[in-house]
């Protein structure tokens, strides 16, 4: 059977790109739905490259030090030129920034730091220009306590928005000092970002609940009026024009109401025993037969506590909830328990994405990434950040990402190989779990200071959210301002965007040719996966395979160089890409430098 080409899905796509919000419409024709691809339905999101903008860090136009709207709008060349075609915009909307945008006050208005709505639709347009989408995320298990919704639900009990939220009593604890009983929080529910996951509120007497920050309190979806707000709050966004949403923390959403202490086995790992409550499919399936089924958007969930083997259940071509979901095994394989680092394990990895390719089949698609927001910078974390190896390992992590299966997913400054901050003090820090951390560990004398900022150097979310570094000018042209919101790496005269754009054999070049590959050859988004040596410590040698389409990839994940003999007597045949210097190809073995990544066409 002939499929059509990539091009030919991609045209498809943008052929009922505008307006989204009549491409469902009841008097629209129907849209042809393309032939299977190996099993595949295909769509523009499976074919997708998604690059994920953090907002206050990108580009500061005004000079306040804080980037914003406008500064995304001056660069969006520059990410035309790269080759992506979704951009994943992190919270944009008013807020008191208590979790940097992740506590939303309003969800209709854009936060004054950066600009205005006619700023968004500027960049909206700008971006529909340019053949590319947006989609921006949804932050819906939780509010800002400064929210409307909140403001009312604390004055009084029996307030209209009172069970918009989790309210509940207190349990009697010992006596205090005079002699009455204490309160103490409904249950032991940890919050993420330290301490219990309930806070008195002395205007009712009660607790409200909060999974993450004392001014997030979290959304009661047992209520059917939350549900429509948010349902009508995601309407407002795709008539805009937005393609879709990145859904933060979603499996959250539903709670089990009697909220029962968790048990010594859920506190090791009560993300999981958080996610997945009693009526969380329900709720998803709800908000795409009302939503999402009337648009042509792109949904992916932030799928904290979920499994790989629960995944098909949110997003299975016949559930109808989600697009897809970030699965964090692979980004987290190099960590033990929530924080501490451990070098990455290779066969540990590898084993993970076969895992995902016998679990998730054609109709349950997948995602890949290594970094974004919340995650410190992938060439310090899974590559060689070093001065010899940094570029080279930078470029090996990109091929991996754009030729694995499933949609990738890039943060900005990666395609640089920007690198993690040299913190030295907790001073350096602005993140709000790192200081609630500092506080629960180090002022009560459980973690020595120098332990816990070395570990930070390894795990923090500060590492990737310092600000692009664009030139070699002060701050790195981020900002015209004496001093940015966070302070810029210091390695931005030697790592910028100005001399890669101008170096053909930049970190940023090479991504920009792996983008042109894999939208070029479907069998990076809709072939076969196979690990041809999962056992070896050093190397990553993997197959996608569409009909009578074979392509061989092949990673040095070390910086001793290696003769590697091909499994199976496998023969490297054409070079389509290497990432240094190489012409080696028609030949079983290959003679590897140190993180070398090469892809070829087998037969």
């Amino acid at each position: 059977m002939k499929t059509p080409s990539l091009a030919t899905s991609f045209l498809l796509a943008f052929a009922v790109l505008a307006p989204v919000s009549m491409i469902q419409s009841e008097t629209a024709d129907p849209v042809p739905v393309p032939a299977l691809v190996n099993g595949y339905q295909p769509t523009w999101w499976k074919e997708a490259v998604v690059y994920q903008v953090y907002p206050r860090s990108f580009k500061d136009s005004n000079g306040d030090g804080i980037g914003d709207i406008p500064g995304i709008t001056s660069k969006l060349d520059y990410l035309q030129h790269l080759g992506v075609n979704v951009i994943w915009l992190s919270p944009h909307y008013d807020s008191p920034n208590a979790d940097n945008g992740y506590d939303i006050r309003d969800y209709r208005k854009v936060m004054a730091e950066f600009g205005t709505m006619a700023d968004f639709d500027t960049m909206l347009a700008g971006i529909k220009q340019r053949h590319m989408r947006l989609i921006i995320d949804l932050v819906v298990n939780h509010t800002s306590d400064e929210h409307r919704w909140f403001v009312e639900s604390r004055k009084s009990k029996d307030n209209p928005y009172r069970d918009f939220y989790f309210w509940r009593d207190g349990k009697p604890g010992p006596a205090g000092p005079d002699g009455k009983p204490t309160l103490l929080p409904p249950n032991n529910d940890p919050s993420f970002f330290s301490g219990s996951a309930w806070q008195f509120d002395p205007t009712t007497s009660q607790y409200y609940l909060h999974y993450f920050a004392v001014k997030q309190p979290d959304l009661n979806w047992d209520n059917a009026k939350v549900r429509e707000e948010v349902y009508s709050l995601m309407r407002f966004w795709l008539d805009k024009g937005v393609d879709g949403f990145r859904m933060d923390v979603i499996p959250l959403i539903s709670k089990n109401p009697a909220f029962p202490d968790l048990t010594p086995d859920q506190l090791h790992n009560y993300g999981n025993a958080y996610a997945n409550g009693p009526h969380m499919h329900e709720y998803l399936q709800e908000m795409n037969r009302n939503v999402m089924a009337k648009y042509d958007v792109m949904t992916v969930g932030e799928a904290l506590g979920i499994s790989l083997e629960q995944t098909p259940l949110i997003v299975g071509d016949d559930r109808h909830e989600l697009n897809m979901i970030f699965n964090f095994d692979a980004i987290r394989s190099n960590r033990v328990g929530r924080d501490d680092f451990k070098p990455t394990d290779l066969p540990t990895l590898k084993a993970i994405y076969t895992r995902h390719a016998e679990k998730l089949d054609a109709h349950s698609w997948d995602t890949v990434f290594l970094s974004n927001h919340d995650n410190p910078r992938i060439v310090s974390t899974f590559g060689d950040d070093s001065p010899e190896f940094r570029v080279p390992s930078a470029k090996l992590l990109e091929t991996m990402l754009l030729t694995l299966r499933g949609t990738p997913f890039l943060y900005q400054g990666d395609e640089l190989g920007m690198t993690n901050y040299p913190f030295k003090a907790i001073g350096d820090f602005d993140d709000i779990e790192v200081k609630n951390a500092y506080k629960a560990n180090v002022v009560t004398g459980k973690i020595p200071e120098d332990v816990f900022i070395a570990n930070l150097r390894h795990t923090s979310r500060d590492n990737s959210r310092t600000p692009m570094q664009w030139d070699s000018s002060a701050n790195g042209g981020f900002t015209t301002a004496l001093k940015p919101w966070l302070a810029e790496n210091p390695n931005y005269t030697q790592i910028n965007a100005a001399a890669e754009v101008a170096d053909p054999d930049s970190v940023y070049n090479y991504t920009s040719k792996l983008i042109a590959v894999r939208r070029t050859h479907q069998a990076f988004v809709y072939g076969d996966y196979k690990d041809l040596d999962p056992d070896n410590k050093a190397i990553f040698a993997y197959t996608r395979t569409l009909g009578t389409e074979r392509y061989l990839v092949v990673l040095n994940f070390s910086k001793i160089p290696v003769a590697y003999a091909l499994p199976g007597a496998l023969k490297a045949e054409s070079l389509i890409l290497s990432n240094l210097a190489t012409s080696e190809q028609n030949t079983s073995t290959l003679h590897l430098a140190g993180w070398d990544a090469r892809i070829y066409k087998v037969q």
